[in-house]
């Protein structure tokens, strides 16, 4: 039974990376939701732009670095057996030592992962601090997202570790061997329009050609390749059409952004595409687009970046898998979060239903550029569309509720109630 205490309930959150990827910026919504009865520090284990975000919020922040190569490597390479594999863990077990010793000096009542290194690398420190370990999962634990010696390590450890895990969807606890609450990335107040009438390019002049936007970290995972294929036959519909790419190649990326650039020019494409790089706060890029397409050939975990498109009021085109299905079906009960649903997005006889968003099959090139002409020809229907997402974004993902759903998750596993 959990009691209430007279001090604020400490959680002490490790990040292997300071990048502000997808579960960074969650984190740091998160964060600057949870009310005063629960103090969380962070420890990253590099420095970087995060380290900022997170202190400006006012969480506390120390850096306990990791050795680089170890820290820079990528999945494939963590993922396989190997002598690097052995020099990496030779190399870690001073980090680990370093860790566990402030694990137990920071005293907290929970110690909560937020990346797949960092559940790894925080199992020992905990244990060792004797402090209960909550893993945040927002990878999808499977051979088709992690390389299987990955996958068979972490689930293993799943079992045993962690006093509780969180996953980003339900599509991501479906792939761990023992139960997750769900606590879906939410956004921030100030993501949301504060009208109620979604207007997609409303960001952009009458004499400016249509924008189809992408936004997200360029990678293999996120589909930058399949849209570029798409763009010659949607400009065949929409001559004026441009595309724009928001993002930088991160985790071991830059081989998949030259090839990006490489087919935009051999698809004669260089003044109708923008590589846009990183942008801070994408309200503008999403307030000038027509529609967000968001483009993963494999299965992605959840899809921050529809969420985002959808309070915005902009139309999506998605791939139909993973947990994007989840955002834009609203056919279920979201206050729990543990019930298995199968998505059903359907069109009516009049070619649009209720659906929040256009679906087409992961990798198909031809079915994007049907869908986004679709958006681009039909802006009513489309517009019909984005008020419904939007309306039910801002029902089922504010981040008061992910705020709501970890606060509960440390309370269970610490026995302790945030400070009244």
């Amino acid at each position: 039974m959990s009691r209430r205490t007279t001090r604020p309930l400490r959680v002490l959150v490790l990040d292997h990376t300071a990048d502000l990827g997808g579960a960074e910026l969650a984190l740091v919504r998160t964060c600057a939701a949870l009310d005063d009865g629960v103090d969380v520090r962070a420890v990253l284990f590099a420095d970087g732009p995060l380290r900022g975000r997170l202190e400006d919020v006012g969480v506390r922040v120390d850096v306990l670095p990791l050795a680089g190569a170890v820290a820079a490597a990528d999945r494939d390479r963590a993922g396989r057996l190997s002598p690097w594999t052995l020099v990496a863990a030779a190399r870690t077990l001073p980090f680990l030592v370093r860790l566990a010793r402030h694990v137990r000096r920071s005293r907290p009542d929970v110690v909560h992962t937020t990346s797949l290194k960092a559940d790894l690398l925080g199992v020992v420190p905990a244990a060792v601090a004797r402090r209960p370990l909550v893993w945040h999962v927002h990878d999808r634990i499977a051979p088709d997202y992690l390389p299987g010696v990955l996958v068979r390590l972490v689930r293993g450890l799943a079992r045993v570790a962690p006093a509780a895990l969180v996953a980003n969807s339900r599509a991501t606890a479906a792939t761990l061997p023992v139960h997750a609450r769900v606590a879906y990335p939410g956004f921030a107040p100030e993501q949301a329009r504060g009208d109620q009438v979604a207007v997609p390019g409303r960001g952009r002049s009458d004499d400016e050609p249509p924008v189809v936007l992408m936004v997200g970290r360029l990678s293999p995972t996120k589909g930058q390749l399949e849209v570029v294929r798409a763009m010659p036959a949607v400009r065949e519909a929409v001559p004026g059409a441009r595309l724009r790419i928001v993002g930088d190649a991160t985790f071991g990326a830059a081989d998949y952004a030259e090839r990006v650039r490489e087919e935009v020019r051999r698809l004669g494409l260089e003044d109708a595409v923008d590589l846009v790089g990183f942008v801070a706060d994408t309200r503008a890029e999403l307030d000038r687009a027509a529609v967000c397409v968001h483009a993963s050939p494999v299965p992605e975990p959840f899809g921050q970046v529809v969420v985002e498109a959808m309070v915005r009021g902009v139309p999506v085109v998605a791939t139909r898998a993973g947990g994007v299905e989840e955002i834009l079906d609203d056919d279920r009960d979201d206050d729990d979060h543990d019930d298995d649903h199968d998505a059903d997005l359907g069109q009516d006889e009049n070619g649009d239903g209720g659906a929040l968003g256009l679906l087409v099959p992961p990798g198909d090139v031809a079915a994007i550029a049907a869908a986004v002409r679709q958006v681009l020809t039909m802006p009513d229907s489309a517009r019909a569309r984005a008020a419904r997402a939007r309306a039910s974004a801002l029902r089922r993902f504010p981040v008061a509720r992910t705020a709501r759903v970890l606060t509960e998750v440390w309370s269970d596993v610490s026995g302790r109630s945030p400070r009244a």
